[in-house]
């Protein structure tokens, strides 16, 4: 029996990804595939979902790197909150909330994270809006109300996107000012007290010129409990606004959007007590009976963060220019309990400034190559002030003199300076086969001042300089199938480590990591494009892998966070899947899944043991945040009604197993006390496995004239439980937070 084209395909396309090798002369062997226009000059599908991840305009499914847009119907059906809700959205996406910061996102992708609120630290994971990237984890956690499309960007994204995006990269797009009279709002309401408000507003001449402006509230009194106030605890309020003006003038090649925002937040960092018998505090700082009850002392956190986005476009013909400037600046005042019942009390102070510019050009050269060029500068300045207190309660939440209630206390002052230049290329070198290449020139310089009241260390100043080369093939026998390879290399820079306790520490550098990533895929529309299959496999060579580690020192606060580099990095190797399927009217399956095996090679540091420093063996632990396997199937089905329509959804993802810091667990049989071997992590800090169930019922009908929604939610329906983030801290206690339980709510909307 002869095989169709179709299975052809799909056994061709599993063959190649399991192998993680490309065979050009096998696929060849399809001679029922249709001849397929020159992909360098291919017109999208008019259905097609564009993208602009490369800084092109380009259909998904033609763009040869792994990457999956979530465009708003598929958050707002889900009533996403902020990026955490895409968790299971993209393959080996991972995105979870850490306490000790404001906005603070733990991202992983393909295992590859960088967990740390530290803002002389830089992210593993990029997020970036309207082309302005975040510089540092906190702030990271984007509302995603009034999104057009997010795009999860898989592997190293350095070339267009710069340092600091080893792992991948985020990129988020807001709408764009209408210009025509118009708005959008919603009210929500759910568990926990939780309920949010939330106006768009345009207007404009509906030719040349547009505004948009913004409000949003979100309020909640939390999902903890604490046992000592007897009260909900956890909670907190944010109110996001800020304004976009459009400038485009009827038939000019200029157009330049202005964008203003500010968010206020206020909200209670607890944690949960995971201390156990051995470590100092234990007694005083007691595991509770659930991860959902607290003992901490009243805290209190304040997060100020305005900014400003400046891009200009200039299209003359065979070039399009563009600028963007971007500045960002954060405030926080933060008061900490670490789930120690008041006896480790921390107030945190923190003012954070970055500019970015970037001006590329854009075009074709014939009708078989095209580029991207350009070049980026950013700059970055980081003030912190950290008061302790040891058995001194909450003094510091109203003292009206810190530095007197907490003498002693840890000061830092840190700088970024970066310059790159990049070069993004395509080239149609022959039919149906199309080579991309480029590569990025970064330096950077990184300065860290920091230490005690009074017995500042010895200031840090390095530079750092790399170039990170892509070069990638793709092949399309016809317009629904295409096959890729490529080679990328990822780059993080070097720095200093903020939490040192002592000079040695402080003053030597962290020197960068490196990713060397090689990648196959393949991107198929099947059964008359009904059917997206998106595969791609990986091998990742982590060099220098960059990791904190909490070591004892004699110095103020007893302990100290230091980051060095893993001698022998890191092996991850994984494959994925991505499918759409439509069978038939109305109804939409989305499922995805990720299977990663990732082991550290020679982690072998110093660490204390009876009071000396002798080798630590880390090889067996397990990289953090990293699951082995990650899967999520969402089905949403739409029909028409008397009174308009109604939207089914219903998810599940699956996450298994997972560490998230590097600790001291059990040891090794061949451990002795000259030189320390771990069997991997402590077990406190891995999660149980997690199958979160969503779903959502939509109705959508008109309300005097407008188009109106009424929607009723339901996350993590199962009520797993489980932490979110884990942390051990020298012996001397450990905490963790926790994930959203079951959470259910409602949701009003009108737009008109």
């Amino acid at each position: 029996m002869k095989m169709s084209t179709v299975n052809r395909r799909l056994i061709l396309a599993l063959g190649a990804s399991s192998a993680i090798y490309f065979a050009a002369p096998a696929l060849a062997a399809d001679s029922a595939a249709a001849p397929a226009a020159n992909p360098a000059t291919a017109a999208p599908d008019a259905t097609a979902i564009i993208v602009t991840a490369r800084r092109r305009n380009e259909s998904l499914q033609s763009t040869p790197i792994a990457i999956t847009a979530i465009n708003t119907a598929a958050l707002e059906n889900k009533a996403a909150v902020n990026i955490a809700d895409l968790q299971g959205a993209a393959p080996g996406l991972l995105i979870t909330q850490q306490n000790s910061g404001a906005q603070a996102a733990n991202l992983a992708i393909r295992g590859l994270t960088y967990a740390d609120i530290e803002k002389s630290q830089t992210p593993t994971v990029g997020v970036v809006v309207d082309g302005v990237i975040i510089g540092t984890n906190t702030g990271q956690l984007q509302d995603v109300f009034d999104i057009a499309q997010i795009e999860v960007l898989r592997g190293p994204q350095g070339t267009l996107f710069g340092a600091n995006t080893i792992g991948g990269v985020i990129s988020i797009e807001r709408t764009k000012p209408t210009m025509t009279p118009g708005a959008k709002l919603e009210f929500s309401y759910g568990q926990w007290n939780t309920w949010a408000g939330k106006g768009i507003f345009n207007y404009g001449d509906g030719k040349s010129w547009g505004i948009k402006a913004w409000y949003s509230h979100n309020q909640t009194d939390g999902y903890y409990y604490n046992t000592t106030s007897k009260s909900r605890t956890g909670g907190g309020k944010d109110d996001s606004y800020g304004a976009s003006l459009l400038f485009k003038p009827v038939g000019s090649p200029f157009d330049a959007q202005f964008t203003l925002e500010n968010l206020d937040q206020s909200f209670v960092p607890v944690n949960v007590s995971l201390t156990q018998k051995g470590e100092a505090f234990y007694g005083v700082a007691t595991p509770p009976t659930n991860l959902y009850q607290v003992s901490d002392l009243p805290t209190n956190a304040t997060y100020h963060a305005p900014a400003a986005t400046l891009k200009l476009n200039y299209d003359a013909g065979a070039v399009k220019l563009t600028a963007i400037t971007g500045w960002r600046h954060s405030s926080e005042w933060q008061t900490q309990d670490f789930a120690t019942a008041g006896l480790y009390y921390v107030l945190r102070q923190q003012q954070y400034t970055q500019w970015s510019q970037e001006l590329r050009a854009g075009g074709k050269i014939g009708s078989t190559f095209d580029y991207v060029v350009g070049g980026f500068y950013f700059d970055s300045h980081y003030n912190f002030v950290q008061y302790t207190t040891i058995g001194g309660g909450n003094a510091l939440l109203t003292s009206t003199n810190p530095a007197a209630t907490a003498p002693g206390y840890q000061i830092e002052y840190a700088a970024t300076r970066s310059y790159a230049g990049f070069g993004d290329f395509n080239w149609a070198f022959a039919d149906k086969f199309r080579l991309s290449f480029g590569g990025r020139w970064t330096h950077d310089e990184k300065i860290l001042n920091n230490g005690f009241q009074g017995a500042p260390f010895p200031p840090g100043d390095a530079n750092f300089s790399k170039f990170t080369p892509k070069v990638g093939i793709d092949y399309r026998p016809d317009k629904n199938t295409m096959f890729y390879a490529s080679f990328t290399r990822g780059y993080r820079s070097g720095g200093f480590s903020p939490r040192a306790g002592d000079a040695a520490h402080a003053v030597t550098p962290f020197q960068p990591e490196t990713l060397d990533s090689y990648e196959i895929g393949t991107k198929l529309d099947l059964l008359d494009r009904k059917l997206q299959l998106n595969i791609a496999g990986f091998v990742a060579d982590y060099k220098n892998q960059q990791q904190n580690l909490t070591i004892a020192c004699t110095c103020a606060t007893g302990n100290q966070t230091i980051t060095g580099n893993v001698p022998g990095g890191a092996l991850i190797k994984g494959i994925e899947a991505d499918v759409t399927w439509r069978p038939v009217a109305g109804l939409k399956i989305t499922a995805n899944t990720a299977y990663t095996d990732s082991h550290f090679r020679n982690y072998v540091v110093g660490g204390v043991s009876g009071g000396a420093i002798v080798p630590f063996n880390y090889s067996a632990n397990n990289l953090i945040y990293a699951p082995k396997f990650t899967g999520a199937i969402n089905a949403d089905y739409s029909t028409p009604t008397g009174f308009g329509k109604m939207v089914f959804g219903v998810g599940l993802r699956h996450i298994s197993p997972y560490d998230e810091q590097i600790s001291n667990g059990p040891l090794a049989a061949n451990s002795t006390a000259t030189s320390v071997v771990f069997a991997g992590n402590d077990p406190r800090v891995r999660t149980s496995t997690q199958d979160l169930i969503d779903a959502s019922i939509t109705a959508d009908f008109k309300l005097s004239g407008a188009d109106a929604y009424f929607r009723i939610y339901g996350r993590n329906l199962a009520d797993v439980q489980t932490t979110t983030a884990a942390f051990t801290v020298a012996g001397l206690w450990s905490f963790a937070s926790a994930i959203e339980p079951r959470t259910y709510g409602a949701t009003l909307g009108v737009k008109f």
